[in-house]
């Protein structure tokens, strides 16, 4: 048998225990990704402490697999221990599980973002995480104080606390981190000052300290040593004061966002030496002032808001000459003097400006669009003359133009009308003149508004209007517009609201406007229109509001239109209109106002109408035998009116019985019955409904609520059979979130309901949108007011018990709060989901809303 040699001996002795060393290295780090491993437990119990609504971890951590290979967990590759967790927007519900996490001590990285998390924030990690670098719980339900001890964790680098309801002030602490450089604490509950210590952070990057919070006090001049900054958003904070000159050190800032605040003063001019500057907010405060010359210097300014301040003075020339704006909103000012006429030509990537609402003069820019990028330009509400130009009018890029309440003259270019991208015009209230030109073939369907009305327009209304297939409204009052009506208004299927009164239209109604489903509202009142009302108005079914009043209309009215169930409104007065008046169906609503004016009526409204061939005769004089008769009858009568005197006195008691009020409180109350009862007067009335009356009432204490006044929905004589509307009252008093309108208590007797809520000051939704304020809801406020309605209306749907479906979701049903805050209200139809056949379906039989009331309605 041959020897092995020497030297492969020595080689085998040598090899040994390096596979020794590899065995037992693979055989370690299996046992650490094994399922047995603490880590592993470690995460199995933090999923089972979780309630996880979509089973996505139970179905994706299970022990039959390594846990480093788990979705959203990550291990360092050399020693197989957990470093990152991130179970963001998993609809996730609970505490924090502080035991599981404390069992991950070389946790680096904690993200719980986007979930539905609701305890105090767990002191018991910040011992345990000792290795953290990243936490991230922003838009959870923690409560709380902020944690004073978290600073401990030195080794953190970005900390987002914000959109929860962390309450308290911010702790001085919180200037002590060293390696800092992201720290967001907006959207909480956070009250008192902005402590002074923040500006030891030299590290830091970003701090965001707005959006719902309250803080008392100004801008602490020691955030000016925070050198390394970027982004600083203090918006929508409650801060006050004038801005400190410190600011000014900050010369990498790129982001300044302070609107929505009570700050003051004049705008500092070192603000000018902030060069970096790329987006500055001053929007929504106090300031005074003009704007500084100094300002010149921020050539990088993309976006510059300083609109609803009380800024005077001009705009000056030096705006036109930043090459880089996109962004110029100066509305709800008092600048004087004209639009710098050289805007738009070195910026030429401008796209939004806004100057409406000051007391501007002067000529439009002809430059404004030199770049082909400008989107929206409002000027609405000042003293502006002269025509439009003709750069603007042949705009592409143009989706919004908005410049009525001028004193604009000349013709309307044609070629507006053929933008390919406009949704949006508004000229209203000027001096323009001249023909409407709608070519035929060119006009651009994504036009939705067309509002002209008042001004000095003539000739016909064009057959190229039947182009504008995506208008929705066509506002085309006060004009001098003669003709007929073309029947191509007939294509325009997308309309809810046509007002052509107040010109010289003649000719018939198109019986082609019945094709215009979508419409609401009517109006063709004040012109020279003839002939009949043509039937086939009663294909718009949903039609809310019809006038066609001082014409010259003749026949009688359609008896099918007072079948249209979703009519409030009609004005047919001052015609040549005969006939009966239909008595039936919405009619039934409708006063003599309605139909004056037209001698050829009669009906339930006017005069009895008469029937063909009858005669009448006076009476002749009455003999003795009817004398006698006369005196007996007038006896009997007044046997009969002592026998009512009788019943009415004790029909006035039972009525004091059915008038005696009962308070049912939700929560405890410092006001009684009595004070809420003097709250209904007509100088409260602050809304006005399909469900009721709305006042606003001061009560004694201070506190300040809104009272809505309901029929009642029990029987005459019925006094405990209420439709079920006591218990599902008190289902809706024992609502709590966040999101809707708190029912603090209600009042009753046998005739009247009244709902005591929590007020709003903001009014609703519909208000603010389509009201004098529109403009002022920005989009990320609009995003945020839309997330947290549904979030209202998702607690109805699944937390609730029994589920609550609203059935009459509307803008004006959504209710903000001072801070703009969503509260979904309104429960006049809502449908309580009881699993028995009990109970009563609606809380009311109003009629809702058409357009947004549920179908089964």
């Amino acid at each position: 048998m041959a020897m092995a040699s020497p030297s492969t001996a020595a080689a085998s002795t040598l090899l040994l225990p390096v596979l020794l060393l590899i065995a037992t290295s693979t055989h370690c780090a299996a046992a650490v990704d094994s399922p047995s491993s603490p880590y592993a437990a470690a995460l199995l119990n933090l999923s089972a402490a979780l309630a996880d609504p979509s089973g996505y971890l139970a179905t994706h951590w299970t022990p039959d697999t390594a846990f480093c290979s788990w979705p959203r967990v990550s291990c360092d590759a050399a020693d197989r221990r957990v470093i990152s967790l991130d179970l963001s927007g998993l609809n996730l519900s609970g505490p924090v599980p502080a035991a599981a996490l404390s069992s991950l001590p070389h946790l680096q990285t904690l993200n719980l973002s986007n979930n539905i998390l609701n305890s105090t924030f767990p002191e018991e990690i910040i011992a345990s995480l000792r290795s953290l670098r990243v936490l991230d719980l922003y838009n959870n339900n923690l409560t709380g104080p902020l944690p004073a001890a978290l600073p401990n964790l030195t080794d953190l680098v970005h900390v987002h606390l914000g959109g929860n309801f962390f309450s308290g002030s911010i702790p001085s602490s919180y200037g002590q981190w060293s390696r800092i450089r992201y720290l967001a604490l907006s959207g909480n509950e956070l009250t008192g000052e902005i402590p002074p210590e923040l500006g030891n952070l030299t590290t830091l990057r970003e701090l965001y300290l707005g959006y719902f919070n309250s803080f008392t006090g100004g801008i602490p001049p020691e955030l000016g040593r925070l050198r390394a900054l970027v982004r600083l958003d203090m918006a929508n904070c409650g801060i006050s004061g004038e801005i400190p000159l410190e600011v000014a050190n900050l010369t990498s800032l790129d982001t300044l966002f302070l609107q929505i605040n009570a700050l003051s003063g004049r705008l500092p001019t070192e603000i000018g030496a902030m060069e970096a500057l790329k987006s500055l907010d001053l929007s929504n405060n106090l300031f005074v002032g003009s704007i500084p010359a100094s300002f010149a210097s921020l050539k990088n300014l993309t976006l510059l808001n300083l609109f609803r301040n009380r800024l005077a003075g001009e705009i000056p020339e030096f705006l036109g000459d930043l090459p880089n704006l996109e962004v110029l909103q100066l509305w709800e000012n008092n600048f004087t003097g004209g639009i710098p006429p050289n805007l738009g030509v070195a910026a030429t990537g401008l796209k939004i400006v806004d100057v409406s609402t000051n007391r501007l003069t002067g000529v439009l820019p002809s430059e404004l669009c030199a770049g082909e990028r400008l989107e929206t330009f409002i000027a609405l509400g000042n003293s502006l003359f002269g025509g439009i130009p003709d750069g603007l009018a042949g705009c592409p890029s143009l989706t919004r133009i908005r410049l009525g309440e001028n004193y604009l003259n000349g013709t309307i270019p044609a070629k507006l009308f053929t933008l390919p991208n406009l949704t949006q015009i508004e000229l209203h209230d000027n001096l323009l003149s001249g023909e409407l030109r709608l070519e035929a073939g060119k006009v651009s369907p994504s036009i939705g508004e067309l509002s002209l009305y008042n001004n000095r327009l003539s000739g016909q209304v064009p057959t190229g209007i039947g182009g504008l297939v995506g208008l929705q409204k066509l506002l085309l009052a006060g004009n001098r517009l003669s003709g007929e009506l073309p029947p191509e208004i007939g294509k325009l299927q997308q309309l809810s609201k046509a007002d052509l009164s107040g010109n010289l239209i003649s000719g018939e109604v198109p019986p082609s406007i019945g094709k215009c489903r979508l419409l609401t509202f009517l109006d063709l009142s004040g012109n020279k229109l003839s002939g009949r009302i043509p039937p086939e108005l009663t294909g718009l079914r949903i039609l809310n509001y019809l006038n066609v009043s001082h014409n010259a209309l003749e026949g009688e009215i359609p008896p099918a239109i007072a079948g249209m169930q979703s009519l409030t409104a009609v004005d047919f007065s001052y015609n040549n209109l005969s006939g009966e008046v239909p008595a039936t169906g919405q009619f039934a609503y409708f006063n003599a106002t309605s139909f004056a004016g037209n001698a050829e009526l009669c009906g339930a409204f006017l005069s009895p109408c008469r029937p063909h061939g009858v005669a009448t005769s006076g009476l002749g004089s009455l003999s003795s035998t009817s004398k006698l008769l006369l005196v007996l009858g007038l006896l009997a009568l007044s046997i009969v009116f002592a026998a009512a005197a009788v019943l009415k006195a004790r029909s006035l008691k039972r009525s004091a019985e059915a008038r005696a009020w009962r308070l049912t409180a939700f929560q405890r109350l410092d006001f009684a019955v009595d004070d809420v009862l003097d709250c209904l007067k007509e100088e409260n009335v602050i809304g006005k409904g399909g469900s009721g009356i709305v006042y606003k009432g001061a009560m004694p204490g201070g506190a300040v609520v809104a009272v809505k006044r309901l029929p009642a929905i029990g029987r005459a004589g019925a006094a405990h059979d209420d439709y079920g509307f006591s218990a599902e009252i008190q289902t809706l008093g024992r609502i709590r979130h966040r999101h809707i309108v708190r029912l603090l208590g209600f009042a009753a007797n046998r005739e009247t309901n009244l709902l005591v809520y929590e007020y709003m000051p903001n009014g609703s939704l519909g208000e603010v949108l389509h009201g004098k304020k529109g403009g002022h809801l920005q989009w990320a406020t609009r995003f945020k007011i839309a997330v947290e309605a549904a979030k209202g209306l998702c607690y109805l749907h699944h937390d609730c018990s029994p589920p609550i479906l609203h059935r009459d979701v509307k803008s004006n049903n959504i209710l903000l709060d001072a801070d703009f805050e969503a509260h979904v209200a309104d429960f006049g139809l809502a449908k309580f989901l009881r699993g028995n056949a009990g109970g009563s379906e609606c809380m009311s039989a109003i009629a809702g809303s058409y357009g947004y009331i549920a179908p089964e309605i």
